[in-house]
């Protein structure tokens, strides 16, 4: 039975209280396993490259010094893959899933294809990324850093999904008042960006790892020009210029700078709500229900000493961008901000999932 939000919570916190309950042991050495971790994505997106750089960093850290395969179950915008999660059983160790932004919305939407429970499940590292929107050369040469040369432009984006994590996107270029074709049904951003690089889409956003690792080729290329970012999210609440991309404007930015667009209202608070859902705590690292405290313990540690490492901050920069990383009690405390969001704010969502994609959510 699906549950709600405060039991949710509740759920997480109870975790959290039991985790720092448990004295310390010692790590389970994991000699000689292959630890087979699971991305609900296509092998060109961002949570792709998110695991292929931890796998071997986690392989290192990790008592034994096992083999960690990612493989990729792609499909239903990741509800396939999340909804085969939840039947695993095997909690020794050798399986792992690792969600993101575009599987926790269905779950907080109460997508009906979602037949998964997060309160389930055993968090033991979360980090944060950001997103990057751009258009194509000839758009791009119009953007002024506001979106009042964009109004008349047709554009044709790559979509997941209208519950996934592109209803970011989507809600924010409504609210520049650009018109945006979606083609629905993508298997992860990455396809996204094949049909920006094919010419089959003409505006494109992707996480960080996404951008960095692909976009911004097409962007020192000059076939790709950028719009803006999402932003980053402020100890005080404040949506700011994302760390990793500095230089870019954020959404906010071009909203507050466009005619029409507003920063302040009901279409604003739901944007900020799931914006704050899907990105400061969007991708993360699971054990299956049932696993063994000493297994979780062993995971999170090693997750810990992979942030400890002096080289960590240089390497994961280049790769993943100017993220935070949480272990531990930590990351369950993350996996609560990502898994919840106000009743208005998901009213609203639903109602304008209803009208612009002929979605209907119970």
């Amino acid at each position: 039975m699906k549950l709600t939000n405060f039991t949710r919570r509740a759920l997480i916190a109870t975790a959290t209280a039991t985790a720092f309950a448990i004295p310390a042991q010692a790590d389970v050495n994991m000699a000689g396993k292959t630890i087979e971790w699971t991305i609900p994505f296509s092998e060109t997106g961002g949570s792709a490259k998110w695991a292929n750089f931890f796998a071997p960093l986690l392989s290192e850290a990790l008592p034994g010094n096992p083999t960690v395969v990612v493989k990729f179950m792609p499909g239903a915008g990741s509800t396939k893959g999340a909804n085969w999660f939840q039947e695993q059983t095997n909690g020794d160790g050798t399986v792992m899933f690792g969600s993101s932004g575009s599987t926790q919305f269905p779950y907080l939407l109460g997508d009906p294809r979602v037949r998964y429970e997060y309160g389930d499940w055993n968090p033991v590292m979360a980090s944060g990324t950001g997103g990057v929107a751009y258009l194509n050369a000839e758009d791009g040469a119009k953007f002024d850093g506001t979106a009042n040369n964009l109004k008349d432009v047709t554009f044709i984006y790559g979509n997941q999904g209208a519950t996934r994590l592109d209803l970011i996107p989507a809600l924010a270029w409504e609210m520049l008042g650009m018109n945006v074709e979606h083609v629905l049904g993508i298997k992860g951003r990455g396809d996204g960006r094949k049909m920006f690089e094919s010419g089959e889409a003409t505006i494109d956003y992707q996480t960080s790892s996404g951008y960095l690792k692909g976009s911004a080729a097409m962007v020192e290329a000059g076939k790709a020009v950028p719009m803006m970012t999402w932003g980053s999210l402020a100890a005080n609440g404040d949506i700011v210029r994302d760390p990793t991309f500095p230089e870019m404007p954020t959404f906010k930015e071009v909203c507050e700078a466009t005619d029409g667009c507003e920063t302040s209202g009901p279409k604003w608070n739901a944007w900020k709500a799931f914006f704050v859902a899907g990105f400061p705590s969007q991708k993360i690292a699971f054990l299956p229900a049932g696993t063994d405290q000493a297994i979780i313990d062993t995971f999170a540690n090693a997750f810990a000493a992979i942030k400890a490492r002096p080289d960590f901050a240089e390497i994961s920069v280049k790769r993943l961008g100017k993220y935070p990383m949480y272990t531990g009690a930590d990351a369950k405390a993350a996996l609560g901000t990502a898994i919840t969001v106000d009743s208005e704010a998901k009213s609203y969502v639903v109602g304008w999932l209803k009208d612009q994609f002929g979605v209907e959510l119970k």
